[in-house]
């Protein structure tokens, strides 16, 4: 095993460490039930995991405020976490239950909150980024103080309506933060093979869009950033890119053996820039926690989890006539 370097000390307190730890310990427990509960035949159609991408929303959503909005694509379910959904009714969404926060109609990738300020979920690549600006642009009519984190993966970052976007964004000047997670392979294809610039946020310069790329492994790192953009957003300075490289420990979704990189690259990126871990460690290096408290967390994680699981296989599958609510006729 690598040996890690010495953590360094940080400005956040203990109980602020504590609780990006424990967010980012309950998306990556969850997630490795979901890839259970799907491997058992519960969880049908595709299923995105975050397992490994955890920093990017807990350290994003620790700089944003009541009220600000989100919206991401297929790779879903971290991100509802973050913002405080209830797990069960995530699971239950998963396995297709009536206790489902979609009522068991949306799955893994079409799940919504109106209390929470979560707009999806979204199956095609890139569509939410225009939608998020659509959010942007209705708190700048509103004059409401709000921002929108519009969530997108390097691969999307080709797609011409992402363009289209930033063009009438920066023209309009939306308080919109464009949060592209770069995890480098997109579906499967590495970024230097697919994409013409090292740094995909300077896209935005021809667009008069400020932005930075940020370790999106550190969720520190991620928070500071966030309020940056955050600040020039709600200052009225219009967009602003965030550039979050990340990693995803598992394939583009569960039916990806991911045999595009070696399991040496994975086991190290595991084992050197974890975000849990990193955060485990300055807890314990600072004396904010002992193993111990971490072990209490961990347990009080896991029965969270096993809950929600539960509940998503308790719950019976929706009515026949739920079929013809919530549609256009």
């Amino acid at each position: 095993m690598a040996a890690r370097k010495t953590v360094k000390k940080t400005n956040a307190s203990g109980d602020e460490l504590k609780q990006y730890y424990r967010e980012m310990l309950l998306i990556r427990r969850f997630e490795e039930k979901a890839g259970q509960l799907y491997g058992m035949g519960l969880i049908g159609g595709f299923c995105h995991l975050y397992i490994g991408q955890e920093a990017v929303v807990v350290g994003l959503e620790a700089a944003a405020e009541d009220g600000d909005k989100r919206i991401t694509s297929y790779r879903d379910h971290g991100h509802m976490l973050a913002c405080g959904m209830d797990p069960g009714g995530v699971m239950a969404e998963l396995t297709g239950r009536e206790g489902g926060l979609s009522k068991g109609k949306g799955g893994s990738m079409h799940m919504f909150s109106k209390e929470k300020h979560f707009y999806g979920g979204h199956g095609i690549v890139g569509a939410q980024v225009p939608l998020g600006a659509g959010l942007a642009f209705a708190d700048k009519y509103k004059e409401n103080g709000r921002v929108t984190f519009t969530y997108f993966g390097d691969g999307a970052a080709n797609q011409g309506q992402v363009y289209e976007t930033f063009n009438m964004a920066a023209l309009w000047q939306l308080p919109v933060v464009f949060v592209i997670e770069n995890n480098q392979y997109a579906m499967g294809t590495a970024q230097a093979r697919s994409t013409s610039t090292p740094d995909i946020y300077t896209r935005g310069q021809a667009f008069g869009i400020p932005g930075e790329a940020v370790d999106g492994m550190n969720v520190l790192s991620v928070k500071e950033a966030g309020e940056r953009a955050v600040a020039h957003c709600r200052s009225g300075k219009g967009p602003y890119i965030l550039e979050v490289k990340t990693y995803r420990y598992r394939g583009h979704s569960m039916s990806d053996p991911a045999k595009y990189r070696t399991r040496e690259e994975v086991q190290r990126m595991r084992e050197e820039r974890d975000p849990i871990e990193q955060v485990r460690e300055m807890l314990i290096e600072n004396k904010h926690a002992t193993e111990d408290d971490l072990k209490a967390i961990d347990r009080e994680i896991k029965d969270i989890v096993n809950k929600a699981a539960d509940f998503s296989r308790s719950s019976p599958e929706p009515a026949l006539e739920e079929l013809w609510t919530d549609i256009y006729a």
